[in-house]
């Protein structure tokens, strides 16, 4: 089984190897294009949240609520994946509702 942490790390992939380390490739992962593009807009969100020194609190919100629902739809697509979310603006894990 893998165990992936979605964050928003500036320089990540937003897919983090939660047991061996390292970012993986959404492309190597198999996921939808629909799903990668998706991934992708909200890392450049949250980039912008970033260089705001997340300042933002209602954005921050907003960021960590699409990556909860990133992680959803990432389990919807590979359901033998372990999916935990992290907030890189919160620092701290924040359970999938």
């Amino acid at each position: 089984m893998m165990y992936i942490t979605v964050d928003g790390m500036l320089s990540g992939t937003g897919l983090r190897d939660s047991k061996n380390g390292g970012y993986i490739d959404p492309d190597e992962l198999g996921i939808s294009d629909f799903l990668k593009s998706k991934l992708s807009a909200w890392l450049g969100q949250y980039a912008n949240c970033h260089y705001m020194q997340y300042k933002d609190e209602s954005q921050i919100e907003l960021l960590d609520k699409e990556g909860m629902e990133i992680c959803k739809m990432l389990k919807q697509e590979m359901p033998n994946l372990e999916i935990d979310y992290y907030s890189n603006a919160k620092l701290k894990r924040l359970p999938i509702n």
